[in-house]
Parts: C-alpha cells; structure tokens; sequence
C-alpha cells in the first residue's frame, strides 16, 4: 500500500497546478478584501448610533430633569430605548470585529489586555450563535416596551397623542412568536455548533484520514491523506493529526 501511495504522490507532485490555476486561485483568494468596506460602513453605522444615543440621553434629560414632565413609565421607556441602541452597537461590533476575523484577515493583537474572550476562538458557529444571542436581547427589549404600552391597552389598541395605532393584541401576539422564533433559531444554532464539535472530537477520530505533506520539489509540497496508523512513505511528513 505504501508503495501505490509513494506512486499517487509522485503522480500528483508532477501534474500539480499550473502558473494560471494558481494565479486564478490567488487573485479568488484577495477577493476577500471586498468586504473590506463593508465593515468600514459598519463603522460609520456604529457612530451614527453613538450620536442617538446622545440625542435620546439629552431628550430624556431635557424632559425628565429640567421640564419636569416625563412620567415614571416614560422614563422607563427612554432608558429602554438607550439600553435598545447599546444592544445593537453592541451587535454591530461583534459583527464588525468577528466577521473581520472570519471572512477577511486575522486581527493580530498581540495579547492586547483589551482584547475579547471570544475573538482567541471565533469561528463561523461561533459568530452564528452570538449574532442570534444579541439578537434575542434586542428582541426582548422591544418586547418590554410593547408590555409596558399596552398596560394603557383600551378595547384591543394602543393610541398615541394623534390617534394612530401603535399597538394591538394581534400586533403583540406575532411580536411573541416572533421572539419564540428567535429563542428556537438560537438554540437550533447552538446545537448544531456542539453537534460539530462533538464530531471533531468524537470516538471515532482514531478511524478519520490524517493529513500528510509530502516533498515533491526542493520548494513544493503536496498534501494527500492516508488512514491513521499507516506507515508513511519516505520523505513524508505529518503536518497535522
């Protein structure tokens, strides 16, 4: 067997890809700098947030404090609303940072003592499943204030000031599913990332492929797999288990 292996790999080191495959494969490969600008307008998203949250701290100070006519509800409603914009900047920058790292470029921070728990291990998963946590946050969010309006409920609908509907029982009956939603996609995600995990690290590891490198050329290697245990031909080396 090790002898038809030694003979696959000397097969596969002289086809080995041409000048144009690996100039196709590496200018695919920089297109990854296209979503570059993408997260640089997040940026400018995550800003134009800071700026509301500053316009709704004043309002909220102006009307409370110096007015006087802001009531306890009212008040609990603006502090929910600033409390909604941290949730979604707070959205925004796991976006930014985590798709970064995924998608783009690693972000080398040196053991930076601000850098975050998470970002030592993002993965796709991983960024899945925090996106749908914040996102049930924001959601519940919105759910108490809409329990909060319609304590003022009145024959199945909630006014404002110039009697428009705001806020109906139908109205709060699909934003409560729409929550249910989000919790069972959270946890849909959640299981599948451990499922993967559990996969990766499962009893039957020992009977996986393993990945070998061997020499084709004084510069160029050739990655083939061999079933674990197997003698390795010679010159090949084990690049990971």
């Amino acid at each position: 067997m090790n002898e038809r292996l030694h003979h696959s790999i000397e097969r596969s080191a002289k086809r080995g890809p041409g000048p144009a495959s690996r100039t196709l494969a590496g200018f695919i490969f920089a297109s990854r700098w296209l979503q570059a600008p993408l997260y640089l307008g997040l940026i400018i998203a995550q800003a134009v947030y800071v700026v509301l949250f500053f316009v709704e701290l004043w309002h909220l100070i102006e009307k409370s404090v110096l007015a006087g006519h802001f009531s306890e509800t009212e008040v609990m409603l603006s502090v929910l609303a600033l409390i909604d914009i941290v949730m979604i900047a707070n959205l925004l920058i796991m976006v930014i940072i985590g798709g970064y790292e995924t998608f783009v470029s690693k972000i080398r921070l040196d053991g930076h003592h601000d850098e975050p728990d998470w970002l030592s291990h993002v993965n796709a998963n991983l960024l899945k499943v925090k996106l749908a946590i914040s996102i049930i946050s924001i959601s519940s969010i919105h759910l108490l204030k809409t329990f909060i309006e319609v304590g003022r409920m009145n024959e199945g609908i909630v006014l404002d000031a110039s009697g428009k509907v705001i806020y109906s029982s139908e109205g709060v009956f699909w934003e409560v599913m729409i929550h249910l939603a989000f919790i069972v996609s959270a946890l849909a995600l959640a299981w599948i990332d451990r499922m993967s995990k559990h996969g990766d690290h499962g009893p039957h590891t020992h009977e996986h492929a393993v990945a070998m490198v061997a020499p084709a050329a004084e510069t160029d290697y050739v990655t083939v797999r061999i079933p674990a245990g197997a003698a390795l031909p010679e010159g090949a080396e084990v690049v990971r288990d």
